[in-house]
Parts: structure tokens; sequence; C-alpha cells
């Protein structure tokens, strides 16, 4: 579908709120507080097999091999690209056993579906990962490099679409629209066809439904791999290890780099010694040999921040986002 100057998606209806679970904390089953972590739940607000879900399940996976929690439950709750899951958050007020996974596309998210939930509402936890994006074609599209992408794009801006795993105002539809202002295309022209999660654009990009595909190059390593889907170019500062053939948009005469980003957030109201307890318990993980190898797998840049720190930061991407997308017409 194409989103014209004006145009808004509708409003996802709000999730009533849950009853808040127990804010006692998290401790060992014997009450001594030492040893795992036990009560953990992570929300994923997408559907399962895109970024938001590898993210969630491989923490959790390190954090329980690593003897830092037990028995964590990972659950998606789906829809308008992750504002149903931030307004459940949100009205999970003191709640100290629940976190979401989240990150740039559900920032855009909030005011592309003019959700009355936002980030700023909760309770930042960390910023944990930054990524590269990729456009990315099916293994017979006939373009072989992001030249010939480029070519047939300008010449045909209706029929050339690019799908992309999160609703206006993600990063899978911020980057083709700074990609199309780079190369002089009008970015309220594009064809742009959003997924939710980069679950549900594989079988798209797989099945030719879409031109091409703009998401995090981790998304899709092992179609990659597979020789199922070619990357055309990266949108980083470096070339991204896993995808070493793969040139930059700037080694491509493109003046672009564009990172996305992901963290972990509380709901808000929560105490003190919960908002230590996954901190302590996110930074452990995160100093793991197992989470360093993680970051090597996915094709992931570390990029661990916590408190005011990641407060700030959520702040200022906040303001950011809203801004471009208001310069789009898009909030």
């Amino acid at each position: 579908m194409k989103f014209p100057r004006r145009a808004l998606l509708s409003a996802a209806a709000a999730v009533p709120a849950l009853a808040a679970a127990s804010a006692c904390g998290l401790t060992a089953e014997d009450g001594s507080g030492d040893g795992p972590l036990t009560g953990l739940r992570i929300m994923v607000p997408n559907s399962p097999g895109g970024g938001y879900d590898t993210t969630a399940r491989s923490i959790a996976r390190i954090m329980e091999d690593e003897e830092i929690a037990r028995a964590i439950e990972v659950f998606n709750l789906e829809g308008a690209g992750g504002t149903v899951g931030l307004q459940r958050m949100v009205g999970e007020e003191g709640n100290g056993d629940l976190a979401m996974q989240m990150g740039l596309g559900v920032v855009g998210a909030s005011y592309t579906q003019n959700s009355e939930a936002k980030l700023t509402g909760t309770t930042p936890l960390a910023k944990l990962v930054e990524e590269s994006g990729a456009i990315v074609v099916p293994v017979a599209s006939p373009f072989q490099t992001i030249e010939d992408l480029v070519a047939a794009w300008s010449a045909d801006l209706d029929n050339v679409t690019v799908g992309g795993g999160s609703s206006p105002g993600g990063p899978d539809h911020l980057l083709p629209m700074r990609l199309a202002n780079a190369v002089g295309i009008d970015p309220v022209q594009v064809n742009f066809v959003s997924y939710d999660g980069g679950g549900e654009l594989l079988p798209a990009l797989l099945g030719e439904k879409v031109s091409f595909g703009a998401s995090g190059v981790g998304e899709f390593i092992d179609q990659i791999e597979a020789g199922q889907l070619r990357v055309l170019a990266t949108s980083g500062s470096e070339r991204v290890d896993v995808v070493p053939d793969a040139p930059t948009f700037g080694e491509s005469g493109i003046d672009l780099v564009f990172t996305n980003w992901r963290g972990w957030v509380a709901p808000p109201g929560i105490g003190d010694a919960d908002v230590e307890k996954w901190t302590e318990a996110l930074t452990t993980m995160h100093d793991s040999a197992a989470w360093q190898e993680e970051l090597e797998k996915q094709g992931w840049t570390d990029a661990f921040m916590t408190g005011s720190d990641f407060g700030d930061f959520l702040s200022d991407q906040d303001h950011t986002v809203a801004a471009t997308l208001e310069e789009l017409g898009l909030a």
C-alpha cells in the first residue's frame, strides 16, 4: 500500500490493561535473593521471527544458560506497529516483573498510529544493540547491484515496491525513505508496503510480492547464507562481517549512514529495587562471552547503556523521529 503525504494509519484500539503482577522483585526460589531470578516475563510487541523476537529470545536463552534467570517467559503481543504492546506496557504500572523488547520502530509507530501511549511514559532499562540496515532482493531478482535498483526505482516509482518489517515511522520505513531522498527520489512517492515484523516480510520477499526489502541484516541471515536472498548494500559506516561482500551505501556513492537500535523498557512506576534487578541482570548478560558470540553471529553492534543515559537517548529519539515524520506528512 502507498502512504500519501497526509495519510495516517488507523489507531489501534487500546488494549485493556491487565492486572499488574506482583512487583515485589525477582528472587531465588528459596527467597534468599541469591541464585537465578524467577518470574521474568518479556513482551515482544510484534510477530514471531522478526528482529525484536530474535533479540528477546536470544537474551532470554543466554540469561538462562548463564544462570542469571530461570524459566523466562517470552510472549508476542502483535498489532499496530508495536503500539498494542506499548499500550499494554504503560497499563501495567508498577509491575516490576515485566519488560518489553522495543526499539526505533516502536518510537515511530507511537506517532503514526496516533497512540496515546509513548515510550517516554515507560521506565527505561537498557539499550542493547545497534544494527545496520540492508537492502535485500530475492535471488531471482534482476537487480544485481544497488545501482541497478536505484536506476529502475527512479524510472518506475509505482511498480518498484519496497517492503519493510515495520509500520511507517519504524526503521524499515525510515531506511528506504532516507535512501530515496539520498538518491533524488521524493520519499512521499515511494510505494512502501508495511509488514508487522521481519517474520511477515520474509515470505513476501521470497514470493516476490515486493521488488526489494529494507530491514536489519540480522533478520535474514539464514536466507542470505542459503542463497535465497541477496544483499545489495548495507546502511552502516562499515561493512557487516556476516555479509562481507555487500558494500555500504557510502562505497556505492550514496551519502547515507543509517542504523537501527533495540532496547528494553519496563512499565511506569516500578520501584528502585526492580530497576536495579533488571539492570544488574542485563549487565551480567551483556558481560558474558555468550552475548559477545551472539552479537557476532547476528551482525549486531554492541551499544549497551542503562539508566539515565538510556532515558536521555529515548527522549532524543522521540523528538527526532517525531520531527522526521512531520516532514514526511505522517505525524
